[in-house]
């Protein structure tokens, strides 16, 4: 019997759009990740966030057809400078909107979506420091229950 991706287990596009949206309302919630999440963004920042996170547990490749790719997600993160605490703000805020968006209990598929984002915000982190210059030839990430995939094409 072959094992669901995270992707078809946690419900689909669906269930990542309910996470993308919790996630947003928690970073609005938070007294640090509010001065980043409260300026106008993209009209479609959930759905982008939600095809994002879908591609990376193995959903559809939309964010990379549509969106610019990890390239594209770097670049909008690059070079902005960090608060001290602000990624373990970002994944205690993620990890709470999961249970927003109602998503599974299982404790394998929760310690997945941790070690993910916890990895995630590490990546994001190292491109903050002004001037920083993201590749141009970056795949997005594919986490499985095994944690990061190393067959990503370049």
């Amino acid at each position: 019997m072959t094992r669901p991706s995270i992707f078809e287990f946690a419900g689909g596009e669906p269930a990542f759009l309910a996470l993308a949206v919790a996630h947003h309302r928690r970073c609005l919630q938070d007294p640090v990740l509010n001065h980043p999440f409260s300026h106008p963004g993209h009209p479609e920042h959930e759905q982008r966030l939600a095809s994002y996170w879908a591609e990376v547990f193995g959903g559809p490749t939309r964010y990379s057809r549509s969106y610019g790719g990890q390239p594209g997600m770097m670049r909008l993160h690059a070079g902005q400078g960090m608060e001290d605490d602000l990624g373990e703000r970002f994944v205690r805020c993620f990890l709470l909107a999961a249970d927003d968006a109602g998503l599974p209990e299982d404790p394998e598929f929760r310690a997945s979506l941790a070690a993910y984002m916890r990895w995630a915000v590490g990546d994001v982190l190292a491109y903050s420091r002004s001037g920083s210059r993201v590749p141009t030839e970056l795949p997005v990430p594919r986490w499985s229950w095994d944690g990061l995939q190393d067959d990503n094409p370049a």
